[in-house]
């Protein structure tokens, strides 16, 4: 009775021990971290872009992983956090990616072609005023990409924006300065698994994750809340995170956000703006190569 305990009892020991490895290595297997691995992703215009894993880096005491980017980004307008991150992070509860001053720039970015695409309209329709605007954008410091371990069909707030745009008329109309405040929450969930086939292959078991993006507006010109549409710019992203390679696809429905909300003005129309990114070559570094 006493060696078939023993026996039990280490067969029990054994189990535990392969369960917290496996537990251990199931943190990063959606974002496999060697230096010197790559990832080339095509878009729907047959431009690439190269992400490669580079050394970790301590920030505010934390150290994240980091990644590098082929071409150099030089228009902030095209730049998303959900496939530009420079720094994430694998922790126990959540993975995470580092976007506060990336994103900002990018929202401020688009806003202001927004606006500038307002002045364009109201020049043609021979206002006898210009728009002059301020714009403020405040982001959270982390985009929560989804949790560890990975659950189903649980949404999560991902992401909170707020902007404020202060429109000013010149020569001074009435009334001299309108404001628009809002605040843009994005929820995720990971729907399911499932396989993709793309040029680098076809990739198993791969998590399908989408991104819902809902705008609230706080203050509206000359108190027109009620006639906002709702919801103004809306967004839905979907990511397919293969094991043990990472990010495989990207699609994204993006609409403007200020423009939905005005009203109706010869030549105005809000645009929306759909990408894709398909993996198109990859080559993950093995830690025992780089002595890990």
């Amino acid at each position: 009775m006493l060696n078939k305990f023993r026996v039990v009892l280490r067969l029990l020991l054994i189990f535990g021990f392969s369960t917290t490895l496996l537990a251990k290595e199931s943190k990063d297997v959606y974002f496999p971290h060697v230096p010197g691995s790559y990832w080339v992703y095509e878009d729907q215009d047959g431009n690439e872009l190269t992400r490669s894993t580079v050394e970790k880096k301590e920030i505010e005491g934390e150290m994240y992983s980091s990644f590098s980017y082929k071409p150099a980004l030089e228009d902030w307008i095209v730049y998303d956090y959900h496939i530009h991150p420079n720094f994430y992070k694998v922790g126990e509860e959540r993975v995470t990616f580092l976007i506060a001053d990336e994103t900002q720039k990018a929202v401020t970015a688009r806003l202001t072609k927004e606006m500038e695409t307002l002045r364009t309209i109201l020049l043609v329709n021979m206002m006898e005023f210009d728009i002059l605007s301020d714009i403020e954008v405040e982001v959270n410091d982390s985009f929560y990409v989804f949790p560890t371990p990975v659950t189903f069909n649980e949404a999560w707030e991902a992401l909170e924006i707020k902007a404020k745009i202060t429109m000013r008329s010149d020569p001074p109309q009435d009334p001299e300065e309108i404001i628009l405040e809002f605040t843009i929450v994005e929820t995720g969930k990971v729907l399911d698994t499932e396989t993709v086939e793309t040029p680098a292959g076809t990739f198993e078991n791969c998590l399908k994750i989408e991104y819902q993006t809902k705008t609230e507006v706080e203050t509206f010109p000359m108190d027109q809340a009620d006639q906002v549409p709702d919801p103004p710019g809306e967004s839905v992203t979907r990511l397919w995170v293969a094991p043990n390679v990472g990010i495989v696809k990207f699609h994204q429905k993006r609409e403007d956000t200020v423009l939905k909300t005005l009203p109706p003005l010869p030549g105005l129309k809000a645009s929306t703006t759909v990408k894709t990114l398909e993996l198109k070559r990859y080559e993950i570094k093995s830690a025992d190569v780089e002595g890990e």
